[in-house]
């Protein structure tokens, strides 16, 4: 059993959907982010830098895992699911992975702070992160022009990415030009262990639709911490 500490982000996300993909038994122990019950010392016991996700493994004598990419690869390898043993496909998921953690994500999650957190409007900061973050998604439009998904098969890359690039609305990201993105977007929204997934922890109000303000008010806290 997986204990699964998140919070309805898109890096919570990517766990979520592996553990619902993989159909491995988990327990949600959610993270309240407005109340920086990410930062209080017994959540700090189990991931010392004080962010979600995190899981605990009950299995193997309470083993914890901390980082998102970390997770969704010691759950496929717990699992022997969705991310290839040979040599070349494992390395093909890697390096996908690696983009979506060192790319995607931090470009996105940038964006978004400049154009929906930030009490100041810089333009130029909205410019960097969106213009960034815009490029990223045409080099996985190239990608998936060859690929049915980014490593050949389904895989965590899919599952890391497709979390973050699904709210490209947010970070106020244009993909409706991008063919190929879209359809990958569409295609794994359409999988229903992704719209499990998605919904955890259950929350009243789907980040997608929630007040912006009330989302800043929220994310300009915890950006403090």
């Amino acid at each position: 059993m997986i204990d699964l500490y998140t919070a309805p982000t898109p890096n919570g996300w990517k766990v979520s959907i592996l553990l619902e993909e993989a159909e491995i038994p988990y327990t949600v122990k959610p993270i309240d982010l407005g109340k920086l019950e990410q930062k209080e010392d017994w959540f700090l016991r189990i991931n010392p830098n004080g962010r979600i996700p995190a899981i605990v493994d009950r299995d193997a004598d309470d083993f914890a895992v901390f980082e998102s990419g970390a997770c969704l690869i010691y759950l496929a390898e717990k699992s022997g699911r969705f991310l290839p043993t040979d040599l070349e496909g494992r390395s093909l998921v890697m390096q996908w992975l690696m983009f979506q953690m060192g790319g995607v994500g931090p470009m996105q999650g940038q964006a978004n702070v400049f154009f929906r957190y930030a009490p100041e409007k810089i333009q130029f900061a909205i410019d960097r992160y969106q213009n960034e973050t815009r490029r990223l998604y045409e080099v996985l439009d190239g990608r998936l022009a060859e690929a049915e998904y980014l490593a050949g098969d389904y895989s965590i890359a899919d599952m890391a990415t497709w979390s973050w690039v699904s709210l490209a609305g947010w970070a106020g990201i244009e993909t409706a030009d991008l063919a190929h993105l879209t359809r990958w977007i569409d295609a794994i929204a359409a999988r229903p262990a992704v719209q499990r997934g998605r919904n955890v922890p259950q929350t009243e109000i789907d980040i997608a639709d929630a007040d912006p303000d009330e989302i800043a008010k929220t994310a300009q806290k915890m950006l403090q911490r």
